[in-house]
């Protein structure tokens, strides 16, 4: 059922209160067809969990809410298991579903807000894993052909924190599944980050993917506001990768400066850092400000306007390019 004017509020983790002329939820494309054509003269917004959007303003035309359901095991060989999930479902229970059954390849991505079908909107990634290491195929809907779509890994047009689906198709599928490809027997990898402190923290003495997971959910936790205290979207902000000469010059300049070797020889910096040396963690104005433990981290402390949190955004990737000729992009999607 289509609804009229309604508040967004608890459907965006950053807690912006603005509205949609309409709203409609749906959960098979059926429903999805008849929304989209009872309101075909409007632009529409598909919604996951919300948590990679920023509302500036009231949003004038439909926004639907995706909540196709469903976990299957569809296939398995003598190394795989292949599970197609709804992208109405939640990541981070689908992560311990999986965990549960010693399904192996997404325990590096715990507690990463949102739904499945953001997963390879976003190609998510977290401590050396992305998504694009262990998508098989997706399922997505042509909003103007009215007809369902297979993408493979290669159609996805992966990329950091990237897919063809914000760029060249951007607002014209809809994601309905998502199946990936996890291991039986799994590969750890826990050379990014805190994970091995973590885990010594804990003493494990055993290494299995559920502590691998706890160890990734106790770093998270430590680090990052929760969106049901206090209004985020998680990273912002991308890390942007610069080439190997400007990362000498910067490591020149800035001897403390954290970089990352990629496979292609550029350096990808920690926004984070770049950020922190700005002044700008724990910065605060009215109810818009940079979290005190993560300065990747943008939050709404209470009733801060979308367009307040955006502006602080603008004057925190001035401030980085001013002081290190690196240009920030932002990670959340701006509407």
């Amino acid at each position: 059922m289509i609804q009229e004017n309604v508040p967004l509020k608890k459907f965006n983790t950053f807690g912006i209160d603005v509205s949609a002329r309409y709203f409609a939820t749906f959960s098979n494309t059926d429903e999805l067809t008849e929304c989209l054509t009872q309101n075909a003269g409007y632009r529409s917004i598909i919604l996951g969990g919300g948590s990679n959007i920023l509302f500036t303003k009231n949003f004038d035309g439909i926004v639907l809410k995706n909540e196709i359901g469903g976990i299957d095991l569809i296939d398995e060989d003598q190394d795989h298991i292949y599970v197609k999930a709804g992208a109405g479902e939640n990541w981070h229970q689908l992560v311990l579903y999986c965990i549960g059954r010693n399904w192996a390849g997404i325990e590096n991505l715990s507690l990463i807000p949102g739904n499945v079908g953001a997963t390879p909107m976003q190609n998510i990634g977290a401590y050396g894993v992305e998504i694009k290491e262990v998508f098989f195929e997706l399922e997505a809907y042509s909003i103007a052909e009215k007809k369902v779509y297979t993408f493979s890994v290669n159609d996805c047009e992966f990329g950091y924190r990237d897919s063809v689906f914000k760029n060249r198709f951007k607002d014209q599928f809809v994601i309905l599944s998502v199946t990936y490809c996890l291991n039986k027997f799994p590969k750890f990898n826990i050379g990014y980050g805190a994970i091995e402190q973590e885990l010594q923290k804990m003493n494990v003495k055993e290494l299995n993917i559920q502590s691998i997971s706890q160890a990734v959910i106790n770093i998270r936790t430590s680090k990052l506001a929760d969106p049901a205290v206090i209004g985020n979207a998680g990273s912002f902000f991308k890390n942007p990768s610069v080439s190997r000469q400007t990362f000498t010059e910067l490591k020149n300049n800035f001897p403390n400066i954290i970089g990352y070797d990629n496979e292609d020889g550029s350096v990808k910096l920690a926004a984070g850092w770049l950020i922190e040396q700005c002044g700008w963690k724990g910065y605060r104005k009215g109810d818009a400000g940079c979290y005190e433990r993560q300065a990747l981290v943008l939050v709404n402390y209470g009733k801060a306007p979308g367009k307040e949190i955006y502006d602080l955004s603008e004057e925190i990737l001035q401030s980085v390019k001013n002081k290190f000729g690196v240009q920030l992009e932002r990670e959340v999607n701006i509407r």
